[in-house]
């Protein structure tokens, strides 16, 4: 989808952050990104949804298995359950691997337009670290 990364900086035009700074200021775009989605995301969702949602986002276990066994029994042949496992290099039985796959489908399932609404707020976000370049680049050298 998208990489918050070294090429991401050098497209806003930061890739002249020192070092040591790049990794904090992708960290900060990365919580803002998760914070905005978050929100947008959770407009129009009953309590029930919000509240499933954010044990799978936890990491409930218990919560984890019952949802894939309700949604998606054969989660281990899907393709996106095998993509993510390679990217992830991780086992079939991880934990964080489920848990990544389960968030992954209820977003799908519960909010289709979720990839729609990252790009949306990644585009806002960009513009926004544009239009702020000059103060970034000069909060970073002072």
């Amino acid at each position: 989808m998208f990489n918050l990364d070294d090429n991401f900086l050098e497209e806003l035009g930061l890739g002249g952050l020192p070092e040591d700074q790049k990794q904090p200021f992708l960290q900060l775009v990365y919580d803002r990104l998760e914070m905005r989605v978050g929100t947008q995301l959770s407009e129009g969702m009953s309590d029930e949804q919000l509240e499933e949602f954010e044990k799978i986002i936890d990491r409930d276990t218990a919560t984890i298995n019952q949802w894939l066994t309700s949604h998606a029994p054969n989660f281990t042949g899907d393709e996106a359950f095998q993509r993510l496992k390679q990217a992830m290099g991780r086992e079939v039985s991880d934990p964080d691997l489920q848990a990544e796959y389960a968030a992954t489908k209820w977003l799908e399932l519960n909010r289709p337009d979720y990839r729609q609404v990252v790009a949306r707020v990644l585009e806002e976000i960009k513009e926004e670290i544009k239009g702020n370049r000059d103060a970034i680049i000069g909060g970073a050298t002072a």
